[in-house]
């Protein structure tokens, strides 16, 4: 069910998150940012979904990071830099990723946003999902999976490094979500990351049907 609260949040004067909301380590970041809502305004058009599943990805120590064992590279730059950021990464050679830099500079952790429920842009969400499918989407999934959610809030390479706290597209405040509505689970598709693949690191809303997956 599509919260009244975060639904009416892209229309009622919401704040965009201030950057000390983002300074904290990636698995608590995966927990607050569950209820709050992405804003991509665009082209004088504006999509946004309430944000129902994370994952935390903790750093150097974390071998299902980027960032493992202290690695540096061109692609993980920005989870180096300061909290607050977008780290957008392409995948498979045909996805983006949306990442929310946690933590602090220096200190390289990270949270995948995997779902979102959408609450604003409708029709453009759909419009971006559409492109050569047959089968139209339920609106609930539209954004669920961390590919389908760049596919329809129109997340692309050019966000790397977008400073989430202003500009077109930022967090919005949100009610929190009650402890007893969220569920954790293991990661998905690390299973090369040994005894870490394991940890129950992906954080979702568990009455949400925008989950991609549940277990």
């Amino acid at each position: 069910m599509l919260e009244a609260a975060a639904a009416s949040s892209t229309r009622a004067g919401a704040l965009p998150l201030p950057r000390s909301f983002y300074g904290r380590n990636a698995l608590r970041l995966a927990r607050a940012l569950l209820g709050k809502v992405l804003v991509h305004r665009v082209g004088g058009r504006t999509s946004a979904g309430r944000i129902v599943e994370t994952e935390a990805y903790r750093g150097p120590l974390d071998q299902a990071a980027h960032t493992a064992n202290g690695r540096r590279t061109e692609r993980n730059e920005v989870m180096w830099g300061p909290p607050g950021h977008a780290y957008v990464y392409f995948v498979y050679g045909m996805h983006w990723c949306l990442n929310v830099v946690a933590a602090k500079e220096g200190q390289p952790e990270a949270v995948l946003l995997r779902a979102l429920e959408p609450i604003d842009g409708l029709p453009l969400i759909a419009e971006r999902r559409a492109g050569n499918r047959k089968t139209p989407v339920a609106d609930a999934r539209l954004l669920s999976g961390p590919a389908c959610l760049c596919r329809g809030m129109g997340v692309d390479g050019s966000l790397n490094g977008a400073d989430l706290t202003m500009g077109r597209m930022v967090i919005l405040d949100a009610p929190p979500v009650p402890a007893h509505r969220i569920q954790r689970v293991p990661r998905v598709g690390v299973d090369y990351a040994g005894e870490d693949a394991v940890l129950p690191w992906r954080l979702f809303v568990d009455d949400s049907p925008s989950v991609s997956r549940r277990a």
